[in-house]
């Protein structure tokens, strides 16, 4: 694998370590700010619409740009916008500045993925892509905690420079690992990139990640009452069950990535089934701390095992011009962790026990199957037809040769 998606993994570990950092800062940063903590909840909310707004219209922006370029550039957008936040002397200023930090998320993920597959094999760009998410899994298990640390003993505005260094660091290795092949694009430009979000199994597949990440949300949003209140763990013991889930989830990240080069589809589906087994079983696992702890790690295995496919099966609908595609699936990401959370909370709101949110889940995940399969029944319709068009295309000036002789 090149020593360039190091750069990549880097990157992507600053941006995994600044989103979901803030959880863990939201007392601090309210009682600095004199804010309460439903209203420094906005803050996460804020850098998620930052990320689904930036994900399609940054990559549409740059579409014509040096892909090389572009990523050191999202990179230094991120830099500012820790910075910033660092800065900020009250919540408004502190509200825009995570909206600012949002932006390049979604952009630097999908770019990324497509510089990531063009510099290896066609039978490891799962793994390259794996590799590249590799640092927003680690950055859950190292990232998030140690950040967290910082930002209660030293202040949360130390813990957004320390991000910002990362940042910086990021910026430092793109420029020096990344070829110089991916100076100048082959890019088809606004106009190519737009086009292919014309297609049906491209949007099919954005709503698989929807509903496939969406299941996980609506699961984990709620993990900490389900540990607490079912399992019967204290309140101090969360911490490092959540980090049992990074831990499967970087497990479940190279996995996916692995098998996904060798079947994309059955990886994919594979992965979501397994997802509706572990979040089926939630209920029964949450009775003992043991079985919780299992279950806990499981969820973070079989959910990030489809992450790598979810952006390879976008990547793959949207082949002629797949960075806009690969970018807009980042923001399906977001919207799946809003969507999952809200849903999760419907079950939870209703009265159907702690565990209920695990068993929207299912339903969620059962979802993303049918559109999966949905988008690939469309896909081998649609494949005999282009073949056609193809075959008339190529006899047509043979034919006009044969007219004019």
């Amino acid at each position: 694998m090149p020593l360039a998606l190091l750069a990549l993994a880097v990157g992507a570990f600053g941006i995994g370590t600044t989103e979901f950092v803030m959880m863990g800062l939201l007392p601090d940063v309210a009682d600095d700010l004199n804010i309460s903590i439903p209203g420094a909840g906005h803050l996460v909310s804020a850098y998620a619409l930052g990320v689904v707004i930036g994900a399609p219209l940054l990559a549409a922006v740059t579409a014509k740009m040096s892909r090389r370029t572009v990523l050191i550039g999202l990179m230094g957008l991120f830099v500012v916008g820790n910075a910033l936040s660092a800065l900020a002397p009250d919540n408004g200023w502190l509200l825009a500045a995570r909206f600012l930090s949002g932006l390049p998320h979604g952009a630097f993920f999908g770019v990324g993925a497509v510089v990531a597959t063009n510099m290896v094999a066609p039978e490891r760009k799962a793994r390259s892509v794996s590799l590249m998410f590799l640092g927003l899994t680690v950055a859950n298990v190292a990232g998030v905690p140690v950040a967290t640390l910082m930002g209660q003993h030293l202040g949360w505005r130390a813990t957004f420079l320390g991000v910002s260094a990362i940042g910086l660091a990021a910026i430092a290795a793109l420029a020096l690992l990344i070829p110089h092949d991916h100076e100048h694009t082959t890019a088809k430009g606004l106009r190519g990139e737009l086009a292919a979000l014309r297609s049906l199994p491209v949007w099919l597949s954005l709503g698989t990640t929807v509903a496939g990440f969406g299941a996980l949300f609506a699961a984990y949003s709620y993990i900490t009452p389900m540990l607490t209140d079912a399992a019967g763990y204290a309140d101090a013991s969360v911490t490092l069950l959540l980090a049992l889930f990074g831990v499967g989830a970087t497990a479940g990240n190279l996995l996916g990535g692995r098998l996904a080069d060798h079947s994309l589809r059955g990886t994919l589906f594979g992965g979501l089934s397994s997802l509706v087994a572990v979040l089926a079983l939630f209920p029964l696992l949450m009775r003992t701390e043991v079985t919780a702890a299992v279950a806990v790690t499981l969820l973070g295995m079989a959910a990030f095992a489809t992450g790598s496919p979810l952006q390879l099966m976008v990547m793959e609908k949207a082949s002629s011009a797949p960075s806009l595609a690969s970018s807009a699936n980042q923001a399906a990401f977001n919207l799946a962790n809003a969507g999952g959370a809200w849903i999760g909370g419907l079950a939870l709101a209703a009265g159907f026990g702690v565990t209920s949110p695990a068993l929207a889940g299912v339903a969620l995940a059962v979802l993303g199957l049918a559109v999966a399969s949905l988008a690939y029944a469309v896909d081998r319709r649609q494949a005999p037809v282009a073949g056609r068009e193809r075959i008339v295309a190529s006899h047509v000036p043979q034919e006009a040769e044969a007219v004019r002789h």
